[in-house]
């Protein structure tokens, strides 16, 4: 094996009941390079992570790390050998302080008692080599997710990993987040580390990557150095198909005279919406763009009834509605996939039949309770709809690929028939195809006359289905724009001029 390899992955087979996870899968990462492993959902990326760091174990194939062969058998061995993972799901204790979430299951020891002078003294030398100034004594929430994520590398980093394997780790950053994190990315690229980069964000592929390599139901595509493969032809590896045909997309046809089906007028919540009118037509698909923190998702909490607005009215067919809470909107026949699925939309625990027919059941009210022939006609329709990849209805819906997970969501709402559907993020972390997919959903229903409320942090999907654009700014709409005819330009230009037009009140000038 060539010196500067620390890591081979051999002829790696996989089977799960029904299906070949991995076939024959060969990986190579070396030392002091950051490798991105790309592919859809269900390519098979967590499975070669999850056999590497001990969770699946292989059927066939050899892992040599340094030149030894390896079997790990559990995470923990896993990381005794120096390899080290942080999952997009921050896997860390909150209510505990920065320096004993870094030091937790090895804590240093003096007399008989916990060292805590020597945690903090380590865990404050460690905050400064990531460039962060933090208080390592305060509670871990006390931080922002972007700093949380990278406490859960300075542990990684810590525990004198070799390999460090990122999963989706800048999903929930800005992008001032997004570059503090590449800039310890090269930190440790120059140290020699190896570092597993898995996204779906293809610009950050190529900004920081050496080299890449591609999955497909299974299957080893290649491997290429960052420069062998333009973003098109990545993307066409990636899904097998041409690029060209995956976004062809039309807009949805509004007629100019289609009623309006729900209108916001000066609407707001004290301390997270400012005074706020929108209006939706029949049919119609809005989307809502602007940084994170601008007021997207308190805006969409309010026409759902998750916030109750303090203010202003809210009409639905031209009649004034009072969406005291979720269930009002649900019987209003206004629906919601939130932003974060993981935490406040799918239940992990439940199957795909029991997390599709949760809101039904919720307008039904749980007196008149779903026949379980019911849910299994729901589920199989909605399997079969929406291309939902799965051997069954009763498979947990913890075990699917994100992508599918956010299909079983937007089924859960498909299924109640909505005249209004609001979907806050319904892209974010899932790979290319399966965005298509549902961007193609969401304009099919608007086809169908449902009225869609779409919110992304991508401006070039914002665009490519929104028939108007409101564009928020520090909590309030600044503008609206129609989404035929305006660019990325147009609209971060709107933002910035904002944020200019602020500084200069701040001097006050």
């Amino acid at each position: 094996m060539p010196a500067d390899i620390i890591l081979e992955m051999k002829e790696i087979e996989i089977q799960f009941p029904g299906v070949k996870a991995l076939d024959k899968v060969n990986f190579t990462l070396r030392k002091g390079e950051v490798h991105s492993l790309l592919g859809e959902n269900g390519a098979g990326k967590s499975t070669l992570i999850k056999c590497l760091t001990g969770v699946n174990h292989k059927d066939a194939g050899q892992i040599i790390l340094d030149g030894k062969e390896i079997n790990p058998t559990s995470p923990q061995q896993a990381m005794e050998l120096g390899i080290s993972t942080v999952f997009q799901e921050i896997n860390l204790c909150p209510n505990l302080t920065v320096a004993e979430n870094i030091f937790i299951g090895r804590q240093p020891m003096k007399r008989g008692a916990i060292d805590w002078k020597t945690i903090n003294r380590r865990a404050d030398e460690l905050m400064e080599r990531f460039h962060l100034d933090i208080d390592v004594t305060r509670p871990l929430s006390f931080y922002s997710t972007a700093i949380q994520q990278m406490v859960s590398i300075a542990r990684a980093v810590d525990v004198k990993a070799k390999i460090l394997i990122l999963d989706e780790p800048t999903s929930s950053l800005d992008d001032h987040e997004v570059q503090l994190l590449f800039e310890v990315m090269r930190d440790l690229r120059a140290e020699g580390m190896g570092i597993i980069f898995i996204t779906h964000f293809l610009d950050q592929v190529y900004e920081i990557s050496d080299r890449m390599t591609i999955l497909r139901n299974g299957h080893l595509i290649g491997s290429y150095g960052i420069g062998d493969l333009n973003k098109v032809q990545l993307v066409t590896e990636m899904i097998g198909k041409d690029i060209d045909v995956i976004f062809n997309l039309k807009r949805a046809d509004v007629k100019p005279d289609a009623p309006y089906m729900l209108e916001a007028e000066h609407i707001g919540v004290p301390g997270k919406v400012k005074d706020i009118s929108v209006n939706l037509k029949e049919g119609e698909l809005l989307g809502f763009a602007g940084l994170l923190g601008s007021g997207r998702t308190e805006t969409a909490e309010m026409l759902f009834g998750a916030e109750k607005v303090s203010q202003g009215t809210i009409k639905k067919k031209g009649t004034k509605i009072n969406l005291s809470n979720p269930h009002a909107a649900i019987m209003e026949k206004i629906a919601f996939c939130p932003e974060d699925r993981k935490v406040d939309g799918i239940i992990g625990d439940l199957s795909i039949r029991e997390n599709i027919m949760l809101a039904v059941q919720a307008r039904r009210g749980f007196l008149h309770p779903m026949s379980r022939s019911e849910q299994d006609k729901l589920a199989e329709k909605y399997i079969a709809a929406l291309g939902i990849a799965t051997p069954d209805a009763e498979k947990k819906i913890s075990e699917l690929s994100g992508g599918n997970q956010q299909k079983v969501i937007l089924a859960r709402w498909m299924a109640t028939e909505p005249d209004v559907l609001i979907l806050d993020e319904p892209t974010r972390g899932i790979d290319v195809g399966a965005k298509a997919e549902i961007q193609r959903l969401m304009l099919e229903m608007c086809k169908d006359g449902v009225s869609v409320v779409f919110i992304s942090s991508e401006l070039d999907e914002i665009i490519r289905c929104s028939n108007r654009i409101v564009i928020m700014r520090d909590r309030q709409k600044v503008a609206e724009v129609d989404g035929a005819t305006c660019t990325q330009q147009d609209i971060l230009n709107i933002i910035a001029e904002g944020a200019a037009a602020q500084k200069t009140e701040e001097a006050g000038v």
